[in-house]
């Protein structure tokens, strides 16, 4: 009888120990996770672990060496077998960069066309490429630290040395709102691509009233010099003021919402607000809720009085006891207390509840504001310059 109450409880002792082994454990990924990729939209760090014996296994995959590196480090006391693969793939082959290849391409939650569509690419935008998934989809990020999938006919892959020599030639950026890259010069040819505004491709030379583009696949074309402009001589040109601001807005009235959106094919709030900006010089982050953490605080607290055109306007539901406050939806603010915004489509909505096109629901919701044109040492906001399109 004594022999089996110390064999009890011997074995109690063991499982306890155990537990609070695998708790040591999960409290120090966790610890890892919540430090380095607190935001799974922009960062992955997705780790598991098994314990045989006295040997510790982790598992799983992120994109960022150095927590790895701490992980690692925090839990040198077990014998640990790693097998956390570190993006970009050695099974890429050295392709780890990309472009993209079509007019907007889109990028979703998972590796299949009818997942959720968490945002769009403008054609020309640089991508990382981290790994490739199932039928020819690719885990990529975006220059604002995006994450999600696409499928192979939405960029060029390409080395980094290729990528370089990419980076390095003269481009052109597409200024109209939506428009046509053209087989020859005369327009009776038909058309290479579509291709809408903030649109980049290799410039290759100017006719009398073309220029001469080349898509990251190789595809030859030509665009009409009235809807674009060289990114050099764009990027002299813009005044980044608030007038500017308002009419690159109105540009896009009556664009239908799509979540996910950030092109006149479609938009959702943060993708039109984000794709004003750009068009004006300034890149902001993808969402709503990360646009929210930047820029310049307008103080509110009095009424609308502080509020100056393009300033960006946050709005979110009443917040629920002991958790923080939700930003759901972001406009710019127009003057005379009018702003435009995506929600159905682009359109214009005002503060006054005299004005016809007064919205009390979202009157209801305004949570803060933030200023953009005059953050010019904020984080988060990114001012363009011709270093963005050749590095």
């Amino acid at each position: 009888m004594r022999s089996m109450l110390f064999l009890i409880l011997i074995l109690g002792i063991t499982m306890q120990a155990q537990q609070f082994t695998e708790e040591q454990i999960s409290n120090a990924i966790a610890g890892v996770k919540k430090k380095y990729a607190p935001d799974k939209r922009v960062a992955l760090f997705d780790v598991q672990f098994s314990i045989t014996g006295k040997d510790l296994t982790l598992t799983g995959e992120t994109n960022l060496k150095e927590a790895k590196a701490e992980l690692l480090s925090s839990l040198k006391q077990f014998n640990i077998s790693d097998e956390i693969k570190l993006l970009p793939s050695d099974e890429l082959n050295g392709y780890v960069k990309g472009v993209v290849n079509l007019s907007v391409a889109n990028i979703r939650s998972k590796p299949d066309h009818p997942a959720e569509l968490i945002t769009q690419a403008l054609l020309g935008t640089p991508l990382e490429i981290l790994k490739e998934g199932p039928d020819e989809w690719y885990l990529v990020q975006t220059p604002e630290g995006y994450i999600g999938w696409l499928d192979h006919s939405g960029f060029q892959s390409f080395t980094t040395d290729e990528m370089q020599k990419w980076m390095k030639s003269d481009k052109l950026i597409y200024t109209d709102i939506y428009g046509f890259v053209y087989s020859g010069e005369d327009q009776k040819g038909g058309t290479i691509s579509d291709i809408t505004g903030g649109g980049v491709l290799k410039l290759e030379g100017k006719g009398k009233n073309f220029f001469k583009v080349e898509f990251p696949d190789g595809r030859k074309g030509f665009v009409p010099k009235t809807a674009a402009l060289p990114v050099k001589e764009w990027l002299k040109g813009l005044k980044q003021a608030p007038k500017d601001v308002e009419n690159t807005a109105k540009k896009f009235l009556g664009v239908p919402y799509l979540w996910g959106g950030t092109s006149p094919k479609g938009m959702d709030c943060s993708g039109f607000t984000k794709t004003v900006y750009f068009l004006n010089g300034i890149v902001l982050a993808r969402d709503a809720s990360q646009q929210e953490l930047y820029g310049e605080p307008v103080d509110i607290s009095n009424g609308y009085g502080n509020l100056k055109t393009g300033d960006l306007l946050f709005f979110g539901p009443e917040p629920v006891e002991g958790k923080p406050q939700r930003i759901t939806h972001v406009g710019i603010y127009l003057g005379d207390l009018k702003f435009i915004h995506a929600a159905g489509m682009v359109g214009i909505n005002s503060f006054d509840p005299n004005s016809p096109i007064f919205s009390e629901y979202r009157t209801g919701m305004f949570i803060s504001a933030k200023r953009i044109l005059t953050s010019k040492n904020y984080p988060g906001i990114l001012r363009l310059t011709p270093e963005f399109f050749t590095r």
